[in-house]
C-alpha cells in the first residue's frame, strides 16, 4: 500500500495544483490551508466548510498526522507539563510556564537527545528521531490552547529548551518557526522566540548566514573548557574559543539577542573563581542577559543544588562586575517540568 503524503508538508501553491488536478475550485485550496495552519484542524473530518466527498477524497489521498496530549500534570505554581504522543507512538514533553506578565511555551525538538549532558534527564535517553516541523508547530498550538483555557491569555513567548538539541534538527526548527510566525499560522513575533543550543558552532554560524530573526541562548554551564567538557561532551568538539567566535559571527549578521544559561552546581561551578571565568566569557560576546539557574536534581546525576547563600554570593559578585544576570527560580519542579528534568515521566 502506497504511503500517503503528509498534506502539511505541501505549500499553498502545491495544494492549489492538487486541487486543480482534482477539478476543485482554487479557493478550496485556501480553505484547506487555513484549516491546516490557522485553525489547526486535527483531521480532515473537522474541515466543516468542505463537502463530505471532498473531505473523503483528501482522507484517501493524504495523511494529517497531528500530535495528541497523552498526559498532563499541574504544578502548584501554575506550570503545566504535557506529554505529547506522536503519530508513531513516540513521546515528547512540553511545558506551559505562566507568570504575571508572560505565558511561555517550552517545546521539544527531538525525541530524546544525542548529546549526553551529564546534568540533564533527557541526556540519559537515546535520540530516537527528529521532530518534523509540523509536530513542533502542534506542540506550540496545543500549549497555546492550554494558556487560553487556563488564563484567557495567548502565548507571549516560546523557548526551544525542551527535549533535544534544536540545532541538530536545523531545518525542521527553522520551518516550524516560519509557520509559528506566519500570519497564516500563529502570527507570533520572532523576537519572542528563543532557540537554545548546547553549542553547535557550525550551525550557530549557519543561523547568521540565514539571517534568522529569533533570539539565541547558549547553554554554557561552565566557563572553562575542562569543566565544560566534563559535563557537556559536545565541548570536546565545540570548545569555548570556537563558540565565542560563532556567537560573534551570529550577532554581527543578525543583531539578535544572545543570552547565556548557566546552571549552578554545588562545589563544581559556583565559586568566585567560576564567576570570574564567566565574566571573562561574558565580555567577549555581546550578551544581553545571563540566566543563572537553580539546579534541579535528577535521578541519574551526582550534582547537587548550591545553598541559597552560595547562589546569592555568586549573583552579588556578577552584579559588582556589571554583568546583566538574573537568578531564575525554576518552575514546575514538583512535576519534573523544570529545566533539565524532562524525561517522559508522568
Amino acid at each position: 500500500m502506497m504511503q500517503k503524503q503528509n498534506i502539511r508538508h505541501l505549500s499553498l501553491p502545491e495544494i492549489q495544483d492538487v486541487f486543480a488536478e482534482m477539478g476543485e475550485k482554487p479557493f478550496r485550496a485556501k480553505q484547506v490551508y487555513e484549516w491546516l495552519w490557522a485553525k489547526q484542524a486535527p483531521e480532515f473530518e473537522a474541515m466543516t466548510n468542505l463537502s463530505k466527498p471532498l473531505r473523503a477524497a483528501l482522507e484517501e489521498r493524504f495523511s494529517l498526522p497531528s500530535i495528541k496530549v497523552d498526559a498532563t500534570q499541574h504544578s502548584t505554581d501554575g506550570t503545566i507539563k504535557s506529554r505529547f504522543r506522536l503519530h508513531d507512538g513516540h513521546l515528547v514533553e512540553g511545558v506551559l510556564i505562566p507568570t504575571a506578565t508572560r505565558q511561555t511555551a517550552c517545546v521539544s525538538s527531538q525525541v530524546g537527545c544525542s548529546l549526553s549532558c551529564k546534568f540533564c534527564a533527557t541526556g540519559y535517553m537515546d535520540r530516537k528521531r527528529n521532530l518534523e516541523f509540523d509536530e513542533i508547530f502542534d506542540e506550540v498550538a496545543l500549549i497555546n490552547k492550554q494558556a487560553l483555557e487556563q488564563s484567557g491569555k495567548k502565548l507571549t513567548n516560546i523557548v526551544y529548551m525542551g527535549m533535544g538539541e534544536p540545532l541538530l534538527n536545523y531545518k525542521n526548527v527553522l520551518r516550524s518557526i516560519e509557520r509559528i510566525t506566519s500570519p497564516e499560522g500563529l502570527g507570533m513575533s520572532p523576537k519572542r522566540i528563543t532557540v537554545s543550543t548546547a553549542g553547535v558552532a557550525k550551525m550557530i554560524k549557519q543561523l547568521g548566514d540565514d539571517e534568522v530573526r529569533f533570539n539565541l541562548a547558549l547553554s554554557l554551564h561552565a566557563a572553562n573548557d575542562r569543566k565544560r567538557s566534563e559535563i557537556m561532551p559536545i565541548n570536546e568538539t565545540n570548545n569555548l574559543k570556537v563558540l565565542v567566535e560563532a556567537l560573534n559571527y551570529f550577532y554581527k549578521a543578525t543583531q539578535n539577542e544572545i543570552s547565556f544559561e548557566y546552571i549552578l552546581f554545588k562545589d563544581f561551578n559556583d565559586a568566585v573563581q567560576d564567576a570570574d571565568e564567566l565574566i571573562k566569557i561574558y565580555r567577549q560576546v555581546p550578551v544581553d542577559l545571563v540566566n543563572i539557574i537553580e539546579y534541579n536534581p535528577i535521578d541519574n546525576a551526582r550534582f547537587q543544588k548550591p545553598s541559597p547563600e552560595a547562589a546569592d554570593e555568586f549573583m552579588a559578585y556578577l552584579g559588582k562586575h556589571k554583568v546583566n544576570a538574573r537568578l531564575r527560580r525554576s518552575r514546575g519542579k514538583d512535576i519534573d517540568a523544570a529545566c533539565g528534568q524532562l524525561a517522559n515521566k508522568a
